[in-house]
């Protein structure tokens, strides 16, 4: 059975999917599949995208066709599988499968530069990555709405992938190393944290409630909550924004740690501030705990303090969707 991660956004979300290879591509586009791979950032990724999100794929600073998730499936013994075959890297040598797969509806068909003007939100982060680096880009909401209007409805049709008998899994997460066993149970890192907040800030009713407690004057359904975005000063975790943006464009840096933060993060997270200038009314440090020295600078420089917890017990194997439907985030009063 396959992990389900069930879609409580305002609007779904738009990712670019990097591809590896021409032949990969090829193989994506012609059965209508995503894969990702075995080790932690495919975990990642899988947990990232829902069904009913938007995907294309990015490959050669192209931009290819427009799709509908229509399914998440993670396989078992991806390696003795088809489409993609395993892929090795060089550094280490090591061989990963593709056992975190997306049935994909296709929506629209075309092969876009990234240079285009609607492409600005992605190609910044990929410009100031040095190249891509990563398994997949989040878009904003203004991106989506451009390349929904972009080529024109698919032509070919989707040749449907013959597997032969195979089981699948679902993902787990632990802190427990004697558990951790990739693909099957990875270890819950930060960017595993991360996605559970951006998923259980993305329902209004979460977002909002956690706005007034921070005492900031906006309305939750005219915001979106997108993944990391690279600035010239680093990299913020998760970005709350303005999904149309008129006259203005608030946006508010969240830096999220899964230990305590230290000064470090605090420093960091004023220096996302600053390169934001006058549109970032505040910045958002969560973390699962505060020093003193923390909680009293935090105030003057416009920080705003959120401590989370988890319902979830991670020394045993809980799924993704147990973590982020049993996140919670508090408030802490300067």
């Amino acid at each position: 059975m396959a992990d389900v991660v069930a879609s409580e956004t305002q609007r779904p979300s738009y990712f670019l999917i990097s591809v590896s290879t021409r032949e990969n591509l090829e193989l994506c586009i012609r059965h209508g599949l995503a894969g990702f791979l075995s080790g932690e950032n495919g975990a990642w990724t899988f947990c990232e995208v829902a069904e009913g999100d938007f995907v294309s794929f990015l490959y050669g600073a192209k931009a290819h066709n427009l799709y509908r998730v229509a399914g998440r499936e993670a396989l078992c013994n991806a390696d003795k599988l088809p489409p993609w075959k395993p892929l090795t890297f060089r550094e280490t040598g090591k061989a990963y499968a593709f056992p975190f797969r997306l049935h994909l509806e296709p929506i629209r068909e075309f092969t876009e530069s990234l240079v285009r003007a609607e492409f600005a939100y992605v190609a910044e982060n990929l410009l100031l990555r040095g190249g891509y680096r990563k398994t997949h880009f989040q878009a904003d909401q203004t991106t989506l709405q451009s390349v929904s209007d972009m080529g024109s409805r698919p032509r070919a049709s989707i040749v449907p992938l013959k597997l032969p008998e195979h089981s699948s899994f679902i993902l787990r997460f632990t802190r427990n190393a004697k558990l951790a066993c990739a693909p099957e149970t990875c270890r819950f890192k930060e960017p595993i944290l991360q996605a559970a907040i951006r998923q259980h800030l993305s329902s209004v009713k979460n977002l909002q409630s956690l706005l007034a407690c921070l005492n900031l004057d906006a309305r939750a359904e005219t915001l979106e909550v997108l993944g990391e975005k690279a600035l010239p000063q680093g990299f913020i975790d998760l970005l709350l924004k303005q999904r149309a943006p008129l006259g203005s464009s608030w946006k508010v840096p969240i830096e999220v740690k899964t230990k305590s933060a230290g000064q470090k993060d605090l420093s960091q997270l004023h220096a996302y501030m600053k390169e934001l200038g006058d549109d970032c009314p505040a910045g958002m440090l969560v973390a699962a705990g505060f020093g003193r020295q923390i909680s009293r600078q935090a105030s003057d420089l416009g920080v705003k303090l959120v401590q989370y917890s988890l319902g979830a017990d991670l020394n045993a194997t809980p799924t993704f969707e147990e973590l982020w439907r049993g996140i919670n985030l508090a408030a802490l009063r300067s």
